[in-house]
């Protein structure tokens, strides 16, 4: 989950989520846990994935991974 590897990426989603959804965050090992269906902000997911693709993701991996 590329949110964790890009500061800029995870303080984007962490200011914007408070103001999508009443309940507190809960992230963790590359998951963003919703206890209800009605509670998952969906145009804020949608966001999230578009800041990031799956090219820009591996490129970032790879210059980050211990070799």
């Amino acid at each position: 989950m590329g949110i964790y590897a890009n500061p800029e990426l995870l303080n984007w989603f962490t200011t914007e989520y408070p103001k999508h959804c009443k309940r507190k965050l809960d992230m963790g090992k590359s998951c963003i846990r919703f206890k209800k269906m009605d509670d998952i902000p969906y145009e804020l997911i949608g966001e999230l994935v578009q800041k990031m693709t799956p090219e820009q993701w591996i490129e970032l991996y790879e210059a980050n991974v211990k070799r």
